[in-house]
């Protein structure tokens, strides 16, 4: 199964987690949350990075859910996933993405699951009103 490890800034990622289970079912294994606080040292943050993917580390893959590019989780997160071969760092997480990766990680092959959830994560930014005011 393919591993996912939600890094985000704050608990935004334990809230999505949980949204998205309450969506699609609690995943029992295979998910690790990791939140950073600004008064996390970056020295903790690298640690607590390490440990979770010591923890999570999968040859069927590990997918990364970052809230943002350039941020510190993302940061963080590239130079301990270089050596990973089976490894993606998707930015940008929202719960279409998140409940994709739940949905399909036992399903889909590594580079199928990385494809779909950032389409999926594509398809719901969206302005709906415009597209119901067209009918």
């Amino acid at each position: 199964m393919i591993n996912i490890i939600v890094i985000t800034h704050g608990e935004f990622g334990a809230y999505l987690i949980e949204a998205a289970e309450s969506i699609v079912g609690v995943q029992g294994s295979g998910l690790k949350n990791v939140s950073i606080s600004p008064r996390m040292t970056l020295e903790n943050v690298k640690d607590c990075a390490a440990r979770a993917i010591a923890e999570m580390r999968s040859d069927d893959g590990l997918v990364f859910l970052i809230d943002m590019p350039g941020g510190t989780p993302m940061n963080v997160v590239l130079p301990l996933a270089r050596d990973i071969e089976r490894c993606a760092v998707i930015c940008g997480v929202n719960i279409n993405m998140m409940t994709s990766a739940f949905a399909y990680r036992q399903s889909l092959d590594f580079e199928h699951l990385s494809a779909k959830i950032i389409e999926d994560g594509r398809k719901a930014i969206c302005e709906v009103k415009s597209l119901l005011m067209k009918k």
